[in-house]
């Protein structure tokens, strides 16, 4: 971190912004458990994960939302948030990306697939 704001630092920012979309939680949050407090941190290792990466889902969508379009978002976030300012991708590239995922709204329902909730009981 440099500290300069510059086109690449609004993308972190925007990929820090998805993120707590993505989980439902906030960037910094010192209610959390002391690993968990920082969203980036903590959301780092699960984004390029795609067995963990459910677990960064915001449990109060249950099981309504599209698996693909949450994959989508996952890669999105972990390119915008790359450590490496020059790696991280422009904004129209982002938009390019994420346009495509407003028709996955009507697929949440048909990708749905039964798995284990993180306190080892099938959700249905």
């Amino acid at each position: 971190m440099t500290g300069h704001l510059t086109t690449k630092s609004d993308v972190y920012s925007f990929g820090v912004v998805l993120l707590e979309v993505l989980t439902g939680r906030r960037s910094v949050d010192k209610k959390r458990p002391p690993g968990e407090q920082n969203l980036v941190a903590w959301a780092r290792p699960y984004l390029s994960d795609r067995r963990r990466l459910y677990q960064l889902v915001d449990p109060r969508l249950g099981l309504n939302y599209s698996v693909r379009g949450v994959q989508k978002v996952a890669q999105i976030c972990h390119h915008c948030l790359n450590r490496d300012s020059k790696s991280r991708p422009m904004m129209d590239e982002v938009v390019k990306h994420l346009t495509p995922l407003q028709d996955l709204n009507d697929m949440a329902a048909a990708s749905y697939r039964p798995r284990s909730s993180p306190r080892g009981k099938a959700r249905r």
